[in-house]
């Protein structure tokens, strides 16, 4: 088990009182499978994954990771733990602006201590970045950008992928290559991939749904 997450619950303060935004949530996943966390915008599901990905704490329940309690981890061993073992893709790329295509792909690899050159360059090609590899974020489209994003949370090869509408900026041509792309690490490398998205096409390719509603999972 590779992901593990019981009687989680999460709410903030709003201007009329406390918004409760899910609570008891459990589910697990397993190293090698690939599920969607489909839901209506602000049902949770990005506060879900930022959950997962230890960048925020529930205010009840437990989240697990690889075998560890998030819990009682500080910020910093809470962030060794994100760059040894999970690729995080958010919708926002969060790319930095004074490296290149290149630099940024390999950022969190190197990180991690996995930087792999015949990997970065087999990534940069099957996302269609081997064109690109010299120039920097502000020259890129956005579709290109979000393919940057993808590829510096795959290049270290994570145990665990959490991706938050991975392919929203794409065509549908590039967005299925994405998915196949995706798919095939898990496959290869039996990485777990927990993937938000609003396409029904796209989540029916995984193996299982997670579906938020009324504040909790349906």
């Amino acid at each position: 088990m590779l992901l593990d997450v019981r009687e989680v619950a999460k709410g903030y303060e709003a201007g009329a009182g406390r918004l409760q935004v899910f609570s008891d949530v459990s589910f697990r996943l397993d190293a090698g499978e690939a599920v969607a966390l489909t839901g209506e915008s602000g049902s949770g599901k990005s506060t879900l994954l930022h959950l997962c990905a230890g960048l925020d704490r529930p205010d009840e329940g437990q989240v697990r990771l690889a075998g560890q309690d998030l819990a009682p981890l500080d910020d910093r061993a809470r962030a060794a733990l994100r760059r040894e073992s999970v690729g995080l893709v958010f919708q926002q790329f969060n790319l930095i602006p004074s490296l290149n295509v290149s630099a940024n792909l390999s950022f969190q690899a190197r990180l991690a201590g996995r930087a792999d050159a015949a990997w970065l360059e087999q990534l940069a090609a099957r996302l269609g970045l081997s064109p690109l590899m010299d120039r920097y974020p502000e020259q890129l489209s956005g579709g290109q950008q979000q393919r940057v994003a993808i590829g510096r949370a795959l290049a270290g090869r994570p145990r665990l992928i959490l991706a938050d509408e991975p392919t929203g900026n794409l065509d549908a041509a590039t967005g299925d290559a994405v998915m196949a792309l995706l798919l095939g690490l898990v496959a290869e490398t039996g990485a777990g991939l927990l993937m938000v998205t609003h396409s029904e096409r796209l989540a029916a390719r995984l193996e299982r749904r997670l579906h938020l509603a009324g504040g909790g999972l349906a």
